[in-house]
């Protein structure tokens, strides 16, 4: 008798193999499909969160003189979700004690983000979390590992609520004077979770309790500026923060985003004050200190977080309207609270840029080399952006009249960047402006990305190679 192992069917030793290009295929194919279905299960968690916010705000008990319409409702409950603050409401006048509270709680849901939330819970009750979840949680928070993450999302959990802590408790101080124990410590809570998950709404204008407006003391605008700033440079680069005592360094991710967003801010403060030095719009009778301290706000706010500290701010000079736009379509960091192409897009653009100019094969920075699939990913996200809002500015125009080019862009950008400012324009939207909209701030809020993953046909080999061909460019 042979020892030798039987032949199977085609001749061969052992048992039949699987043709090799199935899997190839298979194995290419299983990674795009499971990253797809989680970019679904972040829209539809996103969508569930905005659909039960309307449907609380449409409730009697939530308005204050009257409830509201189920647009209203709609919209400022996508508005809250999407953390971006453009309202078709007044929230301090047409929304209750009761309308307020839910208004507060889709902000911090939408900000530190449903899944975290969901996975908190899940571990308080005991309910294990399984490898997917871990995943999707992953996607949301725009970490490249799932390792520890569940560890690592109670941390920061902890973080962002001490955070707005310390920043209510600032503000409390402040404002206790003013308007009170009670009630400053009512609008210290709201107004720092609104700051820190760059949502910018506000309950000084039209409220009975503060007839001066919004307080725009140096105090105030430091402690909303700084909130600001700490919940736009993202989850990872507070995680990093938060790990540094134990790894003594820092990730390229985080360096390249807190050098991005101070150059932003230095380059966005001098321009602010030089524009408004000269034509002298929005904050003719400040004096020049404060112009200073003011540029500096609207330098951090115009990309995360539109907080609006004028009634004037619809006579934005020009030249500061287009700074605005610049700098709410550039947004926030990556897993922050505030929307846009990221600064990570942007500055991963920029190096791009510089290297090819350089001559160098590769994206260098921080003495590592960047993947061109990011460069890619980048150019993915621009272009995808440029044409949603182009496309959305062209409907207001087309939809709307005594409507310019500029508030229609303001208001597109806005939406998308999730930042909230607006010339004037949101109240004015009808019906299908206020759809178009919110969803754009839903669009916004996922981001670019996770739209073209979740779309996104699998990649499968090619079954033709073509030769390569070049075009001309420049």
């Amino acid at each position: 008798m042979s020892d030798r192992p039987p032949r199977n069917e085609a001749g061969g030793l052992g048992t039949p193999r699987r043709p090799l290009t199935r899997i190839v295929s298979l194995r290419t194919r299983a990674p795009r499909l499971a990253q797809a279905e989680r970019g679904l299960s972040l829209i539809g968690g996103l969508a569930a969160l905005a659909a039960l916010g309307t449907v609380l705000l449409a409730l009697p008990i939530s308005g204050a003189e009257r409830p509201l319409r189920l647009n209203e409702a709609f919209f400022t409950a996508v508005s809250a979700v999407a953390t971006t603050g453009l309202s078709v409401i007044t929230p301090g006048k047409d929304l209750s004690l009761f309308g307020q509270i839910v208004l507060l709680l889709l902000m911090q849901l939408g900000g530190i983000g449903f899944m975290v939330t969901a996975v908190t819970v899940f571990r308080l009750v005991g309910k294990r979390v399984t490898f997917a979840e871990r995943l999707s949680l992953r996607d949301s928070l725009g970490l490249v590992s799932a390792g520890q993450i569940l560890r690592l999302t109670t941390r920061l959990l902890l973080a962002v609520l001490a955070i707005e802590a310390v920043g209510a408790l600032v503000l409390w101080l402040n404002w206790a004077p003013q308007f009170g124990a009670g009630w400053a410590a009512y609008y210290a809570i709201f107004h720092s979770v609104s700051a820190f998950t760059n949502a910018s709404f506000d309950l000084f204008a039209g409220s009975p309790t503060a007839p001066a407006g919004f307080p725009t003391d140096t105090l105030t605008l430091l402690t909303l500026a700084s909130l600001i700033f700490l919940g736009g440079i993202g989850i990872p680069v507070i995680s990093d923060v938060l790990l540094y005592r134990r790894r003594r360094r820092f990730s390229l991710h985080t360096r390249l985003t807190l050098v991005t967003s101070l150059v932003l801010i230095i380059v966005g403060t001098l321009l602010f004050f030089l524009a408004e030095l000269k034509f002298r719009g929005v904050f003719s009778d400040e004096s020049v200190g404060r112009l200073w301290l003011l540029s500096f706000f609207h330098s951090i706010a115009s990309r995360t977080s539109g907080f609006v500290v004028s009634a004037r701010f619809s006579q934005l000079e020009p030249a500061n309207g287009l700074l605005l736009i610049v700098l709410m379509f550039i947004g926030a960091a990556p897993a922050s609270m505030g929307g846009g192409i990221t600064t990570s897009t942007f500055a991963v653009l920029v190096l791009a840029m510089a290297s090819f100019i350089r001559g160098h094969a590769e994206i260098r920075a921080g003495g590592r080399i960047i993947p061109f699939e990011l460069v890619y990913k980048a150019v993915a996200i621009v272009t995808g952006a440029a044409m949603v809002i182009a496309v959305v500015t062209w409907l207001l125009l087309y939809t709307h009249e005594n409507v310019s080019l500029v508030m229609a862009l303001v208001e597109t950008v806005s939406a998308f960047s999730t930042s909230g400012y607006s010339l004037a324009l949101t109240g004015q939207l009808n019906l299908f402006g206020q759809l178009l909209i919110a969803g754009l701030m839903f669009f916004g809020r996922l981001g670019t990305l996770t739209i073209i993953v979740a779309l996104a046909r699998p990649n499968t080999p090619a079954a033709v190679s073509y030769p390569e061909e070049r075009i001309l460019m420049g």
